[in-house]
């Protein structure tokens, strides 16, 4: 991307769900609206907001390559979450770790841990990808779905009790909540206040 390019790009994720673990992040770069599904992978404008949401732009360049790596580990990773581990998906994931490593070595502060990948262009979606190996470690029960039907984000669940089922309680909650009572009251019969009282 040029920089008269980023000039001209949007600055604001207009994404509903942002903030959850990177590779769940990915998969929400898809969502849906009332206006119809939409994809910020769509362009490398789109991949230069990403980036910047998840701060990756200063270790990334929006490019097609990038663009290309990234729509390939979303593909894998969207199989993995529907579908469990597949022999495609995992085939496809493993691609994608096989492009980087953490290199280990010890500073003077102590540990350190640094991403290297064979090339530029595969170093967002090694990150993605790792990430979610680290999910599945922790636990791969919390990587969870929104439970409202016409939705389609992800989200890692980190409350307490393990309970939570929207993307957002604004959002979708909400849209639940009001299709429950919808649903409750529709067939309620109505009721007749009956004449007015004469007037006195």
């Amino acid at each position: 991307m040029t920089a008269d390019e980023r000039r001209q790009s949007p600055r604001e994720d207009p994404r509903p769900l942002i903030g959850e673990p990177l590779c769940l992040d990915l998969l929400n770069t898809r969502w849906r609206s009332v206006e119809g599904p939409h994809d910020l992978l769509d362009s490398v404008n789109g991949l230069f907001v990403w980036l910047r949401s998840t701060g990756l732009h200063h270790r990334v360049t929006a490019d097609q390559p990038t663009l290309e790596a990234l729509l390939d580990v979303r593909d894998a990773l969207l199989e993995l979450v529907e579908e469990g581990i597949t022999p495609t998906a995992m085939a496809a994931l493993d691609r994608t770790l096989r492009h980087g490593c953490v290199r280990r070595s010890l500073g003077p502060d102590g540990a350190l841990e640094t991403v290297e990948a064979d090339d530029p262009a595969h170093l967002a979606a090694w990150l993605a990808a790792d990430d979610y190996l680290r999910l599945l470690g922790w636990a791969p029960t919390r990587i969870r779905r929104c439970a409202h039907p016409d939705c389609v984000l992800y989200f890692y669940d980190v409350s307490k009790n393990g309970t939570r089922r929207w993307c957002s309680m604004t959002g979708c909650g909400n849209r639940a909540k009001a299709s429950r009572h919808y649903a409750r009251h529709r067939h309620e019969p109505q009721t007749d206040p009956g004449p007015e009282p004469p007037a006195s």
